[in-house]
């Protein structure tokens, strides 16, 4: 009797854990063949609508995940649209106004979770400073690895003041397109299509570099154009609100690319510097932009430090 019985719960085991195994399974099933919807940004521009963007991390995941973190910590807020173009491209995004300014590693962490995460502080240690951080401390102590971080930090009362200036480094990303490698990304720049803007260093002989050379300004395309696929990073295409995009594209700008000639003096700002073509006169300003990622966590973008073309050139030039 007591033999049927461990017999009968024995099986009952057998066929719980069975169970159990096959209910897990499937929720890992379940969860793998989620169709996850791709993340969409909306973005609102000051007296003339919203924009909304559905992003291709399939594409350009990198891209997208830079693009993502900056929006989402409020990076793009109060930034404005500095050149817009009529059957071609509204072009916004840029820091502090500034078309020249790439984005800080600071923009997109916070100093306390890099301080607590070995692997993301050796990595902008080694990359940033080749494993050499001078601290802002009365004995300029040097920094060369993580544990030595930490031990500071421990040994001055869990005071981080001294690494205030770890993340106030400028920072770039990789352009993910076919002609820097990137095959997957197949996208048209097509009318709606959202890409990343760049530098062009190809005429020095550094076309490399300028494919790196993206941040955080972006381009809506207003018409069809073949000439940039495969060149630039196209990651995403605007679902609704082409008609504000249309709206922006003919903003009064001070001039013209196509009323430049030989004899044509661009106009002056304030301070005597030069405007540049297609700069519109009031510049249109995202008020917001924020991405809704339906759980999904795309995680901190990989960083290149910025090819610095100034610099170099003025070492070559100047001997320095």
């Amino acid at each position: 009797m007591n033999k049927t019985v461990t017999r009968i719960l024995l099986i009952l085991g057998i066929l719980l854990a069975i169970a159990a195994i096959a209910f897990v399974s499937y929720g890992v099933y379940k969860k793998v063949t989620l169709d996850i919807p791709n993340p969409v940004a909306t973005m609102e521009v000051e007296g003339y609508g919203t924009i909304k963007i559905e992003l291709y991390p399939d594409k350009a995941p990198n891209t997208v995940a830079n693009f993502i973190r900056l929006a989402n910590r409020g990076f793009y807020n109060g930034t404005t649209y500095h050149r817009t173009m009529p059957n071609f491209v509204i072009q916004g995004g840029a820091k502090d106004g500034d078309a020249t300014l790439s984005p800080s590693l600071s923009d997109i962490y916070d100093l306390d979770a890099v301080l607590n995460d070995k692997d993301t502080f050796e990595t902008i240690l080694n990359q940033y400073y080749e494993n050499e951080f001078t601290l802002d401390d009365d004995a300029n102590t040097i920094i060369t690895s993580y544990s030595q971080a930490r031990k500071y930090i421990e040994d001055n009362g869990n005071d981080t003041t001294a690494f205030a200036n770890f993340l106030n480094q400028d920072y770039n990303i990789e352009g993910e397109f076919i002609a820097n490698g990137f095959d997957d990304n197949n996208l048209k720049h097509e009318q709606g299509v959202i890409s990343m803007a760049r530098s062009d260093y190809s005429t020095y002989g550094y076309t490399t570099e300028g494919y790196n050379s993206a941040g955080c300004q972006f381009f809506i395309m207003t018409e069809d154009n073949t000439q940039l696929d495969g060149v630039y990073s196209a990651f995403g295409k605007v679902t609704e609100g082409m008609e504000v995009v249309e709206k922006i594209a003919n903003v009064e700008v001070y001039y013209r690319d196509t009323e430049v000639d030989t004899d044509f003096e661009a106009p002056t700002d304030e301070e005597g510097n030069e405007i540049a073509s297609d700069t519109p006169k009031e510049k249109p300003v995202i008020k917001s932009v924020s991405v809704e990622t339906y759980g999904v966590d795309y995680g901190a973008p990989e960083t290149v430090v910025p090819f610095d073309i100034n610099s170099l050139f003025g070492s070559q030039l100047l001997g320095y």
